[in-house]
């Protein structure tokens, strides 16, 4: 990662009208945490391929690896990710955290297979938008990522996430054992690239090797409130 210089929802979400030259639109971001040997799980992973498609919502399929010991290991499982949703956990006062549980736009925390409070969610978040105008473009390996200054409550963390659109797993063994299992944008990797203010241009270029799509969350640290995010698909 290097400094560089600055330059200048589905039916769900439609752009609000009348919004002022300092607000963006603030996409929906649903982390799913899931196991292949959760056997609550399987509702929750359709549901977050139908979240996938809708066109102001980023869908991140985080698999956990706490399940692993019940006869499955989970072949996307990360410690990085029962990592952050145990941050999560920490961070709402909770000291237990479970599959499969969706957080949206790292606020509301719900069970996973709910699809009624996760629509109501989405319908909650679906007009929000954020002073952070996040611009990312990819030349070649390198992406870069840009905002123009702006005040923040809080700093907030740069985060550079990748993933896989969809894979099919033939699950042998444990609670879904017999299963072909579709999963989508799964989570292959989660890096931090540092901490933005606000008060200077937000001005990265950053390394990406593959095709696989990159998402940008600025988020608050705790983990807490996520105020900018942004997808380049190729």
């Amino acid at each position: 990662m290097r400094l560089i210089p600055a330059t200048g929802l589905s039916a769900l979400a439609m752009l609000m009208p009348g919004l002022s030259h300092a607000e963006s639109k603030l996409p929906i971001v649903v982390e799913l945490f899931t196991s292949q040997g959760c056997s609550s799980c399987p509702p929750a992973d359709s549901m977050l391929g139908d979240l996938s498609k809708m066109d102001n919502v980023i869908a991140l399929a985080l698999h956990v690896d706490y399940w692993d010991y019940i006869g499955w290991p989970d072949t996307f499982a990360s410690a990085n990710h029962t990592a952050r949703q145990e941050a999560y956990a920490r961070a709402a006062g909770e000291r237990m955290v479970y599959t499969p549980q969706i957080i949206v736009n790292g606020e509301d925390r719900l069970v996973g297979g709910d699809t009624f409070a996760v629509m109501e969610s989405l319908q909650a978040h679906a007009d929000a938008t954020t002073p952070v105008d996040l611009h990312l473009s990819r030349e070649g390996d390198e992406i870069r990522i840009e905002a123009a200054p702006t005040h923040l409550a809080h700093p907030l963390d740069v985060m550079l996430v990748r993933y896989v659109p969809e894979d099919e797993v033939v699950i042998t063994g444990g609670e879904n054992a017999g299963l072909t299992m579709a999963y989508h944008n799964i989570v292959t990797s989660w890096e931090h690239l540092g901490h933005w203010d606000g008060r200077e241009p937000l001005a990265l270029d950053h390394s990406v090797e593959g095709t696989q799509p990159v998402v940008v969350l600025l988020q608050e640290p705790g983990p807490g409130p996520i105020r900018a995010a942004a997808k380049l698909d190729h």
